[in-house]
């Protein structure tokens, strides 16, 4: 029996440490991205509109990695599928490096998040699967240690950028280069790891139709389309508006972003026992307003509190992984098919965020001055804003939420 016992616990060992491992090289992948926009925008000479535009179809990518992601786990295996979203992110940082025109930067970005897409689904999947007890606590441990190499991430692609080898300077393009190439370690643990899941019958699965009808899977979508896209904004444009708006050098700026992280990781580790306790739906609402309230003060109250953007943290830290305990909580037998729906209409959310963002920054720059520093200063504070007016959508789509699963007595 302890035999058995200790056979079971190197099992489980081997999934946390795949899933742990995986948030690490997801978090780097996904935010390296906000001290090297800058560069990458003033190299292929692009405008705030266009660079919205970049994120959005990169987003794009990672929608579509979505929508097939979970199909691919039922024909595979979430092995296999994990193994392919690694080497497909290490492809990418090769060919990020080779690229000196921008329709080729493009398409190697594009890459890199069908890579990052599949991870995601793919480490949601297992997490579902493997979590049965304090499913929120272990979630949001799981995705802060996204939260940890995210917060270190900003810092580590500054110094790569600046960094030099035999004469030649890194840059942004040797940076990614070697941050995507790291996705080529966990491979190995994957190799020697089993997963657990695969073999439950299609027909004990939940159907996809019985998932539709159900308007707290629709509401789920909305109160993690408008976290997420307040999340991922961040590491888009925070570098970019501190820089511009406050003229913030990047170590300063970078160093922002990354205490940003550090209250996001901080927040899954720490705080994650707390959704346990108080519900999922009314955490939701809590952290989502709270990062609205941290988001619209930093941008209102100016460079002395700027701070703030960072404190923002804490709360859009929460969404992501509740929602994924949320969901794993109320269809057990249909988790892989539901993670993929949420996730995938998240990344439409996402795809029209980026945009919009970009957008509202031209249109405001437009209204009050192209080429004023005025102008550069309210688009940036409008088109902030944007992300906090999301984390405040994400806070009211909660309460609807949590008063229609109160009424029928389904508050989880």
């Amino acid at each position: 029996m302890e035999k058995r016992s200790g056979k079971f616990n190197k099992v489980y060992a081997m999934q946390l440490a795949t899933v742990f491992l995986g948030f690490v090289i997801f978090g780097l992948s996904e935010n390296i991205k906000g001290p090297a926009i800058p560069r990458i925008q003033f190299e292929f000479m692009i405008n705030e509109s266009q660079l919205g535009t970049l994120l959005s179809l990169n987003a794009l990518g990672y929608l579509i990695a979505c929508s097939f992601t979970a199909y691919l786990t039922k024909i595979w295996g979430i092995k296999r599928v994990t193994i392919i979203a690694f080497a497909s992110m290490a492809l990418s940082g090769i060919l990020i490096f080779f690229s000196q025109y921008y329709a080729m930067f493009s398409a190697s970005y594009f890459l890199m998040y069908i890579g990052n897409g599949m991870l995601e689904i793919g480490l949601a999947i297992l997490g579902a699967r493997i979590f049965v007890k304090n499913t929120g606590t272990m979630m949001n441990l799981s995705h802060g240690f996204y939260g940890l190499s995210s917060t270190a991430a900003p810092l580590i692609a500054t110094g790569l950028m600046k960094l030099t080898i035999n004469g030649y300077t890194l840059d942004w393009r040797g940076m990614y280069l070697i941050v995507l190439l790291l996705s080529l370690i966990p491979i190995i643990l994957v190799l020697f790891s089993t997963f657990p899941g695969d073999d439950i019958q299609h027909e004990d699965r939940l159907p996809i139709k019985t998932l539709l009808r159900d308007p707290v899977l629709w509401l789920m979508v909305l109160v993690l389309s408008f976290g997420v896209v307040s999340e991922l904004a961040v590491g888009g444009w925070l570098v970019n508006f501190l820089e511009k708006a406050y003229g913030w050098d990047t170590v300063s700026a970078s160093g922002m972003l990354s205490a940003f992280f550090l209250c996001f990781a901080l927040a899954r580790i720490l705080l994650g026992p707390l959704t346990d306790k108080f519900g999922f739906t009314l955490s939701l609402v809590v952290f989502s307003g709270i990062s609205a309230v941290c988001t619209f003060a930093a941008i209102l109250g100016g460079e002395d509190l700027a701070f703030l953007f960072a404190a923002a943290g804490v709360g859009i830290a929460m969404i992501y992984p509740t929602v994924m305990a949320f969901i794993a909580r109320r269809y057990p037998k249909g988790s892989d098919t539901a993670i993929t729906i949420t996730v995938t209409l998240m990344g439409v959310g996402s795809v029209i965020g980026n945009y919009l963002i970009g957008g509202v920054i031209e249109i405001t720059k437009g209204i009050f001055g192209d080429n004023s520093q005025l102008g550069l200063l309210r688009g940036l504070q409008v088109g902030y804003g944007v992300i906090g007016l999301c984390a405040a959508l994400s806070s009211i789509t909660g309460i609807i939420l949590f008063i229609h699963l109160h009424r029928r007595k389904e508050v989880i």
